[in-house]
């Protein structure tokens, strides 16, 4: 076989791969690899290709953009080609354009890195990850919208396109000319992307793996009203066919654009020379995960429409643009094993080994797999060939297994009988679903190792996590110092921290003289937390920050928090009851109470203790308490009615038949699943006991109406999202809690109002959908001066 033989077969392999990923990618919507394993294949076709010209035909991939048009749209001829971008890959790649640049429009080329020689004036802009669109305005009017398709033919979507609601259906303002083409991108937002995956996981329909896939699965719907329900979004980069000129460079351009109403990149710049190119480039680059959307890269083009006129066009692409790639955020590789950590509250999770391979410019070699229900969903198998993902700083994950690559001898994932750690038996959790007057049990995505304590795994990181800056911020005591006093049997629980001695200290691996009393010193200073960072610090399941403040800012006290049941906690908001149960449990535990009773008697002094918070009373109320009790076809209303009708639990429990009956708005029914409530003597006993406690706590169902004094923003619940330039995240928290708002992490219908600042991104997005109230920040900040706080 000759070596031209060689490389026509290697050619004919590549352009077959390169066809199949084009159709899954363009026409299904369901890549099977990631962009830089494609970008692989066709750099290695276009070498080949360059070494024997005699074998590129028309119909070679790097002939053409893109795949074939569904059938099931209508075709449109783009009478001007709507051509890719050439890529560069390295800094070197960006150079080599920059000089061929210069040598096109024969300017001087200065030395071989670029410098010296006369600068070009470059348009940069981030290159959106979405589906590149045509729409073509007539008199100003929107009359056709297409995708690129195969970039002579694409698909005619205008019925789609005109559901976008960043495209203007007419231009605005004047001047424009009779015949317009504006080519753009189309495209969803990650918190778009998020609140998309979100509503298909509850309804049990397809989730996508990116939001490229959601976008082009989006805009290419045959049925406009489902894409009239997703978040798609439009923003123009270029000009197509145009009667007349519009501005002598790129920029001036786009910005008339958007003097019509047609969206532009807000990230557009004018850069003078390679060099502002790069900077440019590595600017985005370090703001890329903060970014509102998803982007692969930065596209630079001359800017002067004159001499981009003058480069001119290559077969497939323009000599005057370049898209600059960024290191692939998805690569390719093998899962070799997956093994099992045990986390601090005994979560035994699953964690894949991975074949290393550079994502992102980061080597990775393991990845999360978050739980049980993740491997199923994936189907994933040891052995496998799977796509794995790091964005930003984001733990790599695996996004998808590529089912025909997998091995005969692949192995399911199999979760360990007994704790890799410790020995003790691992158990599957359990959720508990209660309504109206039903439990119902289902299995959980969860396994924990029963070992509590007594597993070193589980030990360490409760440890870990009780010292750390946010909760009991004990400085010096790092992950390796908690191993070694684990390990030496110094500290079996976080407890023993405060019975350290200076020569137990100083014998640890590391220590001298200062820094043993540096230690004990910081440990001697933690002894006074607030009750907030030390609810957070004993590592309740899933009680983070925000939920240890509102149980210390309402409750009060650490014997109410820990004797509350669960109804009660289900009150405060935010705090479900799952939430609520699980603290309750962990307040139930004997070893737990041990363990606080420990500490508090080895010195701990809590500090910010006081009476029940008055908001506690906005959120209780006896209708609230009679629906909480799940009775069977009793819902809101009626206990709201009952509440109404008798005033007090106790009048209800003894009400007979001839007073249900007397009252309005509650059928026979439910009438009767009250009394044989009721006639349970535990369940009356269990509701008296809420009440009991509710009461101790300070509440009367009078005062359930009554305007807290003093507390402007009581009983509400306020979000922070984005950055502020005028105080820090942990400040304006700190306002807003002093006014009597509850500052929650997410968003939800209950939330009363959300302060925005830039780079505010999926909690903004879910607050506009539901129609709250969004405060940017000066607003924010006018809103606290009217209260009369300092900013």
């Amino acid at each position: 076989m000759t070596d031209a033989q060689t490389a026509a077969e290697r050619i004919a392999q590549l352009r077959s791969e390169l066809d199949a990923h084009n159709y899954r990618y363009y026409v299904l919507d369901e890549p099977s690899v990631p962009d830089a394993e494609y970008d692989r294949l066709f750099r290695a076709l276009k070498a080949l290709e360059a070494e024997h010209p005699e074998l590129v035909t028309p119909d070679s991939p790097t002939q053409r953009v893109g795949g074939a048009a569904l059938s099931a749209f209508g075709e449109v001829r783009h009478e001007i080609p709507m051509l890719s971008l050439g890529n560069a890959f390295e800094e070197t790649d960006l150079r080599e354009f920059d000089r061929r640049v210069r040598e096109g429009l024969e300017l001087p080329a200065g030395d071989l890195l670029g410098h010296g020689g006369a600068p070009v004036e470059y348009s940069c802009e981030p290159k959106l990850d979405g589906l590149a669109v045509s729409l073509l305005y007539e008199r100003g009017q929107l009359v056709r919208g297409a995708t690129r398709g195969d970039g002579s033919t694409g698909e005619d979507i205008t019925a789609n396109v005109r559901t976008i609601r960043n495209v203007p259906l007419k231009l605005h303002g004047e001047g424009w000319p009779a015949v317009l083409e504006v080519r753009g991108e189309v495209y969803m937002s990650k918190a778009g992307f998020e609140a998309l995956n979100a509503k298909a996981m509850e309804t049990g329909g397809k989730t996508f793996a990116n939001p490229r896939n959601a976008a082009a699965g989006s805009l290419r719907q045959l049925d406009s009203k489902i894409t009239a329900g997703r978040p798609l979004e439009f923003c123009c980069y270029g000009i197509g066919r145009v009667e007349g000129a519009i501005a002598p460079s790129h920029t001036e351009s786009l910005q008339t654009l958007k003097r019509w109403g047609l969206p532009i990149s807000r990230e557009l710049k004018k850069a003078q020379g390679v060099e502002q190119c790069l900077d440019y480039y590595r600017d985005i680059g370090a703001r890329r995960a903060s970014l509102a959307y998803e982007i692969d890269g930065v596209v630079f083009k001359v800017n002067d429409i004159g001499q981009q006129r003058e480069l001119g066009f290559r077969a497939r692409e323009p000599r005057w643009a370049i898209a600059h790639k960024f290191p692939a955020s998805e690569e390719l590789t093998e899962l070799l094993d997956v093994e099992f950590q045990v986390g601090r509250t005994g979560a035994v999770t699953p964690v894949a080994r991975l074949k290393p391979v550079q994502v992102a410019g980061v080597t990775v070699s393991n990845a999360t797999l978050h739980n049980m229900d993740e491997v199923a969903r994936l189907g994933v198998m040891i052995g496998d060939t799977v796509i794995v993902r790091r964005a930003g700083d984001v733990i790599p994950q695996i996004m998808q297994v590529v089912s025909e690559r997998r091995p005969a001898d692949a192995r399911p994932v199999q979760v360990p009988t007994h704790c890799p750690v410790c020995g003790s038996e691992v158990e599957r959790t359990q959720l508990v679903k209660r309504s109206k007057g039903r439990e119902s049990f289902s299995a959980g995505a969860v396994y924990r190792c029963v070992g509590r304590l007594a597993c070193q795994a589980q030990l360490k990181q409760a440890i870990i996590h009780f010292v750390s800056r946010r909760a009991m911020d004990i400085d010096g005591l790092g992950d390796k110092i908690v191993e070694q006093l684990v390990d030496k049997g110094l500290v079996a629980s976080p407890a023993d921290l405060y019975t350290l001695t200076y020569d137990q200290v100083f014998a640890l691996d590391g220590f001298a003289e200062v820094s043993s009393q540096n230690l004990l010193a910081s440990i001697a200073d933690s002894r006074r937390p607030t009750l907030a960072r030390f609810i957070f610090a004993l590592g309740i399941p899933d009680v983070g920050e925000e939920t240890a403040k509102l149980l210390a800012r309402t409750l009060g006290r650490l014997e109410r928090i820990a004797r509350a049941l669960p109804e009660v906690l289900t009150y405060l908001p935010d705090v479900g009851a799952e939430v609520a149960y699980e603290i309750h449990n962990f307040f139930e535990a004997e070893h737990n109470r041990e363990v606080i009773a420990a500490l508090l008697k080895n010195g701990i002094e809590l500090q910010e203790e006081g009476d029940l918070h008055p908001e506690f009373a906005a959120y209780a109320s006896l209708p609230d308490l009679l629906d909480k009790l799940n009775i069977p076809f009793v819902a809101a209303t009626g206990a709201r009615n009952l509440a109404e009708r008798f005033g007090s639990l106790e009048a209800i429990v003894a009400a007979d038949w001839l007073d249900l009956s007397a009252l309005k708005g509650l059928n026979e029914k439910a009438r009767k699943s009250v009394r044989d409530f009721f006639a349970d003597l535990a369940k009356a006993a269990h509701a008296r006991a809420i009440e009991a406690q509710l009461r101790d706590f300070g509440m009367h169902w009078e005062s359930e109406k009554k305007a807290v004094e003093g507390l402007p923003l009581a009983g509400q619940s306020w979000v922070l999202t984005g950055s502020l330039e005028a105080m820090s995240r942990d400040l304006a928290k700190d306002k807003l809690e002093a006014l009597g708002a509850k500052v929650a992490g997410s968003v939800s219908a209950r939330t009363s109002g959300v302060v925005a600042g830039p780079g505010a991104g999926s909690k903004l997005a879910k607050a506009s959908e539901l129609g709250l109230k969004v405060l940017d920040e000066a607003q924010f900040l006018a809103l606290l001066r009217g209260f009369g706080v300092e900013v």
